[in-house]
């Protein structure tokens, strides 16, 4: 009997701490969601690939229009319309642009199609757990840290560390590391929500004095 009652006390001991545990996916998922309520935003960026840093703007409007115009390199503008996705590269003073199918992927990691994509291919956990905890050493920002695990080799990322921030539920820092060993990261920061950006803002027209390569992401 004294071991029936044991077990039942541990048993409603595990019931009631598990009800103030969310999940990783579950967490996740109300992340993605929210990104889902998002008209627009635009945010600046930083992006670190091994040695190399740039940095910039970027602008996005539901559902699916997207534009980076850089700082750094300065003048370069990354632009998806809806339909075609263009590149400008100042210092090689050319312009690739691509036809894109509504099938095609295009999406940016911090769009909800992007967010819902990575939860599809990737298995998410807590990098440490459920409780937020400084972004780094030193940062009084508070962000709770995910780290997605890919389930399929062919995936282009061997794992993707998110940190979101905890009250505004915003994407601050993803770190991806490829198959190879090499780490991107990106940092978003003074975001602006739902400011009716206009369809013109992903209208671009590269200089006419720029080499046009079409269809670049399929040419041999």
């Amino acid at each position: 009997m004294k071991k029936i009652i044991s077990a039942f006390f541990m048993l409603a001991a595990t019931s009631l701490f598990a009800q103030g545990i969310t999940t990783a996916s579950a967490y996740f998922k109300t992340i993605s969601e929210y990104y889902g309520t998002l008209k627009d935003y635009e945010a600046d960026f930083e992006i670190k690939v091994e040695k190399q840093e740039t940095a910039g703007k970027v602008s996005f409007k539901a559902p699916d229009l997207l534009r980076l115009d850089y700082t750094n390199p300065q003048e370069q503008v990354i632009c998806f319309n809806g339909d075609m996705l263009t590149i400008y590269l100042p210092d090689s003073s050319a312009v690739l642009q691509q036809s894109i199918s509504k099938e095609g992927n295009t999406v940016s990691l911090t769009t909800p199609q992007g967010l819902s994509l990575l939860s599809r291919y990737y298995s998410v956990a807590y990098e440490t757990g459920q409780s937020a905890e400084p972004l780094e050493n030193g940062s009084d920002e508070m962000v709770v840290k995910f780290i997605l695990s890919r389930k399929s080799p062919s995936e282009a990322f061997r794992y993707i560390k998110l940190s979101v921030n905890e009250k505004t539920k915003l994407i601050r820092r993803i770190e991806a590391v490829t198959p190879k060993g090499e780490t991107l990261l990106f940092n978003f920061y003074d975001y602006k929500l739902n400011q009716d950006i206009t369809d013109q803002r992903f209208i671009y027209d590269p200089p006419s004095s720029a080499n046009n390569f079409n269809n670049f992401l399929f040419a041999e």
